[in-house]
């Protein structure tokens, strides 16, 4: 069976956004826009698409940079909501949150809620890579100098 106009749009959306809901609010499935994605999520042929998609699609150097914008600038506030909730959000909940920062949620046996981000720093620096056409390349100075050493003490040898 052929998929439909909008459900091509929804694997197209959902290839670039990466957020089934959103994906599904742009392709026009207006009401009731999380239970459309979940279903179509679920359907084999919507994940053989998104996945042909992903496979001929190229990331933009701009899409790149606002990923990392967002690692290194983006709030909080949504994953301190899930830590100070008095009870477990429910799903309509959760597919509200923005948790882009977030690279892990565990809930350990004695309770609570462990929330692990991504590094910041490390977003800022690739960041700065990337906005200011890339560092220069320093990685073989740790090796030129270890060479540099032995040559002098081979020639301290040669005059012994």
């Amino acid at each position: 069976m052929a998929l439909k106009e909008k459900e091509k749009l929804f694997c197209s959306y959902f290839s670039e956004l990466r957020n089934a809901r959103n994906a599904a609010a742009k392709a026009g499935y207006g009401i009731l826009t999380h239970r459309n994605a979940v279903k179509l999520l679920a359907r084999e042929d919507i994940r053989k698409e998104i996945e042909r998609i992903d496979r001929t699609r190229l990331v933009s150097a701009e899409e790149v940079i606002s990923g990392y914008r967002q690692l290194a600038f983006g709030s909080v506030a949504d994953a301190l909501k899930l830590v100070y909730a008095d009870e477990n959000p429910n799903a309509y909940e959760l597919e509200g949150l923005e948790l882009f920062n977030v690279s892990e949620i565990k809930r350990p046996k004695g309770g609570g809620i462990e929330i692990k981000f991504f590094d910041r720093l490390k977003a800022l620096e690739h960041l700065e890579e990337l906005c200011n056409g890339g560092k220069e390349d320093d990685s073989a100075l740790p090796f030129y100098m270890a060479l540099e050493k032995s040559a002098a003490a081979l020639r301290s040898c040669d005059d012994e």
